[in-house]
């Protein structure tokens, strides 16, 4: 099997679970979704890359929350807002420079996300992390399942045989 369609399987299962697991919890579908395309897009895939883009997608979430309650110092200035936003956004570039906080878009979609969510940070927070580990599960088992369908087209070293029960 290959692997797009291992993971496209995968990941479709999993979409519909997670569709039902965000109803049950109370979560946030779409927030979920941006945490399976957090890790999706890390280019450090396993634990490690879980761990990343669930540490840069958490301190997105900070830095929205930095710039929501900032532009409320001066609720008549509208400036502070810009400025504010202009000065966060070179913070979550320039953060990258710490291997862990390394992912840019990571950053990005967590604190898209807090915006989307009118900065109900601990529900959105909760909805990233569940759908993190969507995202997680989702690539994972697709590249296990590719990989055992793999392992079953091999032929037998001793016979010569496919490990298929297909033949």
């Amino acid at each position: 099997m290959n692997v797009i369609f291992a993971i496209a399987v995968t990941t479709g299962i999993l979409s519909g679970v997670w569709g039902w697991v965000a109803v049950s919890l109370g979560l946030i579908g779409w927030a979920g979704f941006l945490g399976c395309t957090a890790y999706f897009a890390c280019p450090q895939g396993g634990l490690k890359g879980l761990l990343i883009s669930t540490l840069t997608s958490c301190s997105g979430v900070f830095w929205a929350m930095a710039i929501i309650h900032g532009s409320e110092l001066a609720p008549g200035w509208s400036m502070l807002g810009y400025l504010l936003t202009g000065i966060v956004a070179f913070l979550m570039c320039i953060q990258a420079k710490q291997q862990w906080l390394g992912f840019v878009p990571g950053t990005f979609i967590g604190a898209c996300a807090t915006f989307a969510g009118g900065g109900d940070w601990p529900l959105v927070t909760a909805s990233l992390l569940v759908g993190l580990v969507f995202g997680y599960a989702m690539k994972n088992s697709g590249l296990w399942l590719a990989a055992r369908s793999e392992k079953a087209k091999m032929p037998d070293a001793a016979t010569g045989h496919s490990n298929s029960a297909t033949e």
